[in-house]
């Protein structure tokens, strides 16, 4: 604990140029200041301070000090506000980011969030579109797919499996296809990834890019509840998550197609700015979804 007394000494010595400043801040005598710092210096037996009947200087031992104790301090402040908040009941604005189809996993685990956790009022945005979190004020985040922003901290929440799917009456009009090959002869609805504009690849197994047979495309929706009506609809043969059919499925307006020949899926993932510590209603949220949507798996 002396060397953590010392360290903040130090510190404060750095930051506002004196003992005699860092000593009003710290409630200390500039003396008891300087003397902190001396026994820091000797515990670590190296000189970190040059000093002057006029003013005190960094060597470098105790400017690389400085850089990292700063950081350890920092650390060691937002750790105690994250306990002190944890005795808090979580409450306030929460504000969450979530693509559209998301809803379909998203919206039956908040009844029982609501009512464990009344005091905390839930904004959710569906939205396809990639949103700055910092720059919108969102507290937290669901996405799908490459997570290449490093200024996000992940935490993985529910896994998916994409898979084929077309209306009874379309492959009563146009058969059932048996093989991955045999797609050639059937109208096929695309999702286009709005953010990137690309197509979806469909998971077909067991085949490259190249191998893939060549779609005959009848229609091309950024949106996946669009593709979803659409294919119960009759327009064609479609891919989409499994979340997103299984009603359809279950009720029989959609029946699986080529399920065997499909392996493909993904993750969607809790984000949230890496330089942000978590408040109470913001971790509380995270675990409920995490083990509301493991429940369900």
């Amino acid at each position: 604990m002396d060397k953590f007394n010392g360290l903040t000494a130090f510190v404060k010595t750095v930051d506002l140029g004196s003992f005699v400043a860092a000593g009003q801040v710290l409630g200390l005598s500039a003396s008891a200041v300087g003397k902190a710092v001396a026994r820091l210096e000797a515990q670590l037996g190296v000189r970190l301070l040059q000093r002057s009947t006029r003013r005190i200087s960094l060597t470098e031992e105790g400017r690389l000090l400085h850089e990292r104790g700063r950081r350890m301090l920092d650390d060691w402040h937002d750790t105690q506000s994250m306990l002190s908040e944890s005795r808090q009941r979580p409450s306030g604005h929460l504000r969450l980011s979530a693509p559209i189809v998301s809803h379909h996993f998203l919206l039956p685990a908040l009844p029982s969030f609501t009512q464990r956790y009344p005091e905390v009022d839930l904004d959710i945005d569906f939205n396809d579109r990639l949103v700055d979190l910092i720059d919108k004020n969102i507290d937290l985040a669901i996405r799908s797919g490459d997570l290449a922003d490093s200024s996000l901290v992940s935490r993985p929440l529910a896994p998916y499996r994409m898979q084929l799917c077309a209306a009874p009456d379309y492959l009563q009009r146009n058969g059932t296809p048996r093989y991955v090959q045999d797609l050639k002869a059937h109208a096929c609805i695309r999702f286009r990834y709005p953010n990137a504009g690309r197509l979806q690849v469909w998971p077909l197994s067991g085949l490259s890019p190249d191998e893939a047979p060549e779609l005959k495309t009848v229609l091309v929706c950024n949106n996946m509840e669009a593709v979803l009506q659409a294919t119960v609809d009759g327009l064609g043969i479609s891919c989409m998550p499994d979340f997103l059919a299984k009603k359809a499925l279950a009720d029989g307006r959609l029946l699986p197609v080529l399920d065997a020949q499909t392996d493909g899926g993904g993750v969607f993932h809790l984000v949230w700015p890496s330089g942000r510590h978590l408040s109470p209603k913001v971790r509380v949220l995270i675990d409920h979804l995490r083990t509301f949507l493991t429940a369900q798996a």
